[in-house]
């Protein structure tokens, strides 16, 4: 098809002989007072003319959303510098395929505005700011929006679908989707600019795409299922646009255009509901095995594993089943079918720590705790790991050190303090001890703290002391 010579439009098909559109012939008419004064003259803003700051208001919106939830993290205590870990995102909303599909559907749209370090958001940010302000010239402010919003949902969708058992963060699958709805615009649109123009630009989004996507194929920490959904429902909701509501006064086209965009992605999300049905079964799971019902769990998740064995949160499951039956050999062979499905699942390195310690398998534990602050050096559960096993072979100042880095990176992990008290008192660090013992109390009550607390006490010669925590232990234990 061709174009006009002078602004670019696309010409009808057909075309032979004049390469100026009726637009500019009429334009050039009424120069030389050949129209009418009346004549309507049809006129075009040029959707890449970028000259005022407020044509990007909802790109600054989303970037500051953006810093403020990083800010947020960061003054939380959260180690976003580096590689937060996989809890701190998941509390921040993070996408998580056995969270998401078992009812928390909101993380498809949070996981937009959350980031896993400074680096990650300051090069989805950087993308943001320039291909954001782009489309919210070409499209307006709402309908950039809600382009932003429906395609990030859809990377998030793709992610889950793809990758259900990794965590998934990050603004990226939006951003693709918008230089995907940009492509689909520049080749389908009709601009004022003249193509040569606009080529470049096109160029420019395309190399963006197909780098980031060979980029994220090469290193396997990338989300590449997010980035290829954002950009796949970008360039469908730009073809629509390009096609059915290219003028901005057409609202009801507009709206009519992003409701089937929106559909589209909920008839994904409703398809992801029901392929996913396996992780449905996780809450009445954790459910069972409080009440005590392990052999039941078992029976079920042995099935479960059969049908379905990539299905990781059932295979971690039916380790806890067995460790609460007291086989630790069979939960050391879920474990270690976890690592092969996932090997940078952190929580399943604790697990398998701790159950090689059950086994009496210190070295085995070592490696466990070792791999795991490998991934995630300010893991307070793998540095008490590692505690647990110098303990266990009687290092005792070793043991001491790695409980006051579990305490330095998480003052609340389970039992930490007491644990360091125990520690000290091997030690005859009394003092030190009764220190750690009462910094526990803070946290909880609990009669086994008081008890090395009273003999921590006893040791110092502080018999009125060690008697009133005799007290609190028998007190708290009738509770119990």
């Amino acid at each position: 098809m061709a174009n006009c010579i002078q602004c670019g439009r696309k010409l009808p098909a057909l075309t032979f002989g004049r390469k100026i559109c009726q637009w500019c012939v009429q334009h050039e008419a009424a120069q030389r007072g050949e129209e009418p004064g009346n004549a309507v003259q049809r006129v075009e803003v040029v959707p890449w003319l970028r000259s005022q700051s407020s044509s990007r208001v909802v790109t600054q919106a989303l970037f500051g959303i953006n810093i403020a939830v990083f800010l947020g993290m960061l003054f939380a205590g959260v180690s976003i510098l580096d590689h937060p870990a996989g809890q701190d995102l998941v509390r921040w909303g993070a996408n998580y395929g056995p969270y998401t599909v078992s009812g928390q559907w909101w993380r498809l749209l949070t996981c937009v505005f959350v980031h896993g370090g400074f680096l990650h958001i300051a090069f989805n940010m950087w993308c943001l700011w320039d291909l954001g302000a782009l489309a919210e010239s070409l499209y307006g402010h709402w309908t950039f929006a809600a382009v932003y919003l429906i395609t990030g949902v859809s990377a998030s969708v793709a992610s889950v679908a793809w990758n259900p058992n990794v965590l998934s963060v990050g603004a990226s699958g939006a951003i693709f989707g918008i230089a995907g709805a940009l492509i689909a615009s520049y080749y389908l649109g009709e601009f004022s600019l003249p193509r040569g123009s606009v080529a470049g630009t096109l160029r420019s989004v395309v190399v963006f795409v197909g780098y980031n996507l060979v980029f994220g194929a090469m290193w396997g920490r990338t989300d590449n299922a997010a980035h290829v959904g954002g950009l796949v429902s970008g360039l469908v909701l730009g073809a629509l646009i390009a096609r059915v509501a290219p003028s901005p006064d057409g609202v009801f086209r507009r709206i009519g255009v992003l409701l089937v965009g929106a559909l589209l992605v909920a008839g994904g999300a409703t398809w992801l509901q029901r392929s996913r049905a396996h992780f449905f079964s996780t809450d009445q799971v954790r459910r069972s095995l409080v009440e005590g019902k392990t052999d039941d769990v078992i029976a079920r998740l042995e099935a479960e594993v059969r049908q379905h064995p990539e299905n990781t949160p059932a295979h971690l499951y039916l380790a806890r089943a067995y460790v609460i039956k007291g086989d630790y050999a069979k939960a050391e062979v879920e474990l270690k079918r976890l690592i092969e499905l996932n090997p940078r699942n952190e929580s399943v390195f604790y697990y398998l720590g701790f159950t090689e310690l059950e086994m009496k398998h210190p070295q085995q534990a070592r490696e466990a705790f070792a791999q795991l602050l490998k991934l995630n050096p300010n893991s307070a559960g793998g540095h008490a790991g590692l505690a647990a096993v110098l303990s266990s072979e009687n290092k005792y100042s070793e043991a001491l050190e790695e409980y006051k880095r579990a305490a330095q990176f998480d003052p609340e992990y389970q039992g930490v303090f007491y644990h360091m008290g125990l520690m000290q008192s091997k030690l005859k660090l009394y003092d030190d001890a009764i220190a750690s013992f009462l910094k526990q109390r803070e946290n909880e009550d609990d009669p086994d703290n008081e008890q090395a607390l009273a003999h921590a006490y006893e040791a110092k010669g502080m018999q009125r002391e060690a008697e009133d925590a005799k007290q609190r232990a028998a007190q708290f234990q009738d509770q119990h």
